[in-house]
C-alpha cells in the first residue's frame, strides 16, 4: 500500500433509514478514522456528516466507494498531499 494521507469525507444522508448501513461501512474503516461529526438537520430531514481519515489512498478510495453505493448517501472526498 501506499503512504498515508489525510483526506476529509463530506457524506449527505437524504435517506435516514440508511443510517444503520453507513455507520457499519463507517465501523469497518474505524482504524483509520481520526474524528467524525454528524449534524441532523430536521427541517430538510437530513444529515451531513464529515469523517477526517489517516489512510492510504486506496483506503480513502474504497470508503468512499462504498458509501457511494448507498441508496440517499452521497459522498465526496478532498485528500491533502502530505
Amino acid at each position: 500500500m501506499s503512504e498515508n494521507r489525510v483526506a476529509a469525507v463530506s457524506i449527505i444522508v437524504e435517506n435516514t433509514e440508511c443510517s444503520e448501513k453507513l455507520n457499519a461501512i463507517l465501523h469497518d474503516f474505524g482504524e483509520y478514522i481520526i474524528g467524525r461529526m454528524g449534524i441532523p438537520y430536521r427541517q430538510k430531514k437530513i444529515s451531513v456528516m464529515s469523517v477526517v481519515l489517516d489512510a492510504p489512498q486506496e483506503v480513502v478510495n474504497a470508503l468512499t466507494g462504498k458509501l457511494g453505493m448507498i441508496c440517499g448517501v452521497t459522498a465526496k472526498t478532498l485528500i491533502s498531499k502530505y
